[in-house]
């Protein structure tokens, strides 16, 4: 049988750094109209040095369909068995097709290996697509505050 379609998902590499800036940019263009937010948040004004940061410091891993990078997260390891989560993006053209799950199912498994008890994450509280997304994945909405200028809603995945 012929292979029609591959997708992989992997850890991000130095070559990854453009494909991750423009996806992260494009997503978070988006994150920004829909929360109604001015467009001066961190993620739209990050380098490719930051990313080469990110990439060295914390697990970035990239999902490709057919060679072609569609989606990107970060998850940092913290002390007390905690991690957080941010710059989850996925290509404008491919949202709701399931690369978010993906990337989301690889994200807990490491989050296992690791022995995290705890999976932490912001998002626009007003954004109900984003809020619903992550409440499939096991996520709850532990606080939300004003501290960047609009309602972020705090979320927390527990892990047994």
């Amino acid at each position: 049988m012929e292979n029609l379609y591959a997708f992989e998902v992997k850890h991000a590499t130095e070559e990854d750094i453009p494909a991750i800036h423009k996806i992260t940019k494009d997503a978070f263009l988006k994150y920004c109209e829909n929360a109604g937010l001015s467009y001066n948040i961190e993620a739209l004004n990050e380098t490719y040095d930051d990313i080469r940061e990110d990439i060295k410091t914390k697990n970035v891993f990239v999902v490709r369909i057919d060679d072609e990078p569609l989606g990107a997260v970060r998850v940092e390891l913290l002390p007390n068995n905690e991690a957080y989560l941010s710059r989850f993006a996925v290509a404008d053209h491919h949202r709701n097709n399931g690369i978010g799950k993906i990337l989301m199912n690889v994200v807990d498994k490491v989050m296992k290996q690791h022995d995290v008890k705890v999976l932490r994450l912001h998002t626009a509280s007003k954004v109900a697509a984003l809020i619903r997304f992550y409440y499939g994945r096991g996520f709850y909405i532990a606080n939300v505050d004003n501290s960047r200028g609009y309602p972020r809603a705090e979320l927390i995945k527990e892990y047994k």
